[in-house]
């Protein structure tokens, strides 16, 4: 009885070379010699509400704002992080702050 036939057996094996590093996975910049650009504030606050979003101890987001579910949360005892609150603070008018990450798809 032969081997047992396994789907990567259809495949070609690639055997990819280490950069001078050592490493072949995950640092795209250093590859290209160039130094990993620094996140502006932007996209900080943005990435925090994203974390803020995919957090479920503060209860869902789906079908309401950020500032509301903050404010439930706040109201139930949950604790949310305050930081949040000061970026939609600052940023009252603009979706991309205030729609949580859901907003697009529909229920």
């Amino acid at each position: 009885m032969g081997r047992k036939r396994l789907i990567t057996d259809s495949y070609p094996v690639v055997k990819r070379r280490e950069g001078p590093t050592g490493h072949s996975k995950g640092e795209l910049a250093s590859e290209l010699g160039e130094e990993p650009q620094p996140r502006d504030e932007e996209e900080a606050e943005l990435e925090l509400l994203r974390q803020f979003d995919l957090a479920w101890q503060y209860g869902p987001c789906t079908g309401i704002t950020r500032l509301q579910r903050w404010c439930r949360a706040k109201q139930m005892g949950l604790e949310p992080p305050p930081e949040v609150w000061e970026v939609l603070k600052t940023h009252p008018g603009d979706p991309r702050f205030q729609c949580s990450l859901w907003h697009l798809y529909p229920l």
